[in-house]
């Protein structure tokens, strides 16, 4: 089972995924557009672009992960919401709900039905992580190695691998169509893969700063820093 580094172990949903701190939370996946002659900077162009001016985002998003041994497949559904830099609301309604909140210096994980929660300094928990690519600064290439990716099924791909070793994850890929955000790829060490795909993703929403913060509720246990 995943652990949070000085804490205990990740609640239900996550528990099989790459961890929050060594992966996201996110954040995630990015740009596509069609092209009967697409260039070969194409989607990296739009990453960049992306990046630079998208200051917030919002969606749902179905998650699924299937592990190399082939077993039946998880899925989870939920909401996702960022406000650049370092503030961002993942909230997993099912199968389990569970809420995860980075308030730009600490990022917070509540499971619900344990009444459990989970906090460590935001600053190691994104580092080299799929957040730091929606949440995080402009430097993509000071955490990862960035190339593209081709384009499947109408979307269009950028890799990003981790230059850090204890990302908690192999490989990265986020995919866009058009200038949407569209889909996230990542493999961790032991070769699961985590596919989470946006539905009615907006750019730029206005968000409240209430939503990116989190105060434990009363007598849940709370581990970590």
């Amino acid at each position: 089972m995943m652990r949070f580094a000085g804490t205990g172990p990740l609640p239900h949903c996550l528990s099989d995924m790459p961890s929050m701190h060594k992966l996201l939370v996110a954040v995630i996946a990015f740009l596509a557009a069609v092209l009967a002659l697409p260039s070969q900077a194409a989607a990296l162009d739009r990453l960049r672009g992306f990046v630079e001016g998208t200051k917030s985002g919002r969606a749902d998003f179905v998650q699924t992960v299937l592990s190399k041994s082939g077993r039946k497949p998880q899925n989870a559904t939920g909401s996702m919401m960022f406000s650049r830099p370092g503030k961002f609301r993942w909230t997993y309604d099912r199968p389990y709900y569970q809420l995860i909140v980075g308030d730009g210096e600490k990022l917070w994980v509540y499971d619900r039905d344990l009444n459990q929660v989970s906090v460590r300094k935001l600053s190691t928990a994104l580092g080299s992580s799929p957040a730091a690519l929606l949440a995080g600064d402009n430097a993509l290439e000071k955490n990862f190695d960035l190339k593209e990716g081709g384009t499947v099924d109408g979307i269009e791909w950028v890799d990003a691998q981790p230059k850090s070793q204890d990302s908690g994850f192999q490989h990265l890929r986020i995919g866009f169509v058009g200038d949407a955000l569209r889909a996230m790829e990542l493999t961790d060490s032991f070769g699961q893969v985590t596919t989470i795909a946006f539905e009615k993703f907006e750019r730029n929403p206005q968000l409240p700063a209430s939503l990116f913060r989190f105060t434990p509720p009363a007598g849940a246990d709370i581990l970590g820093e």
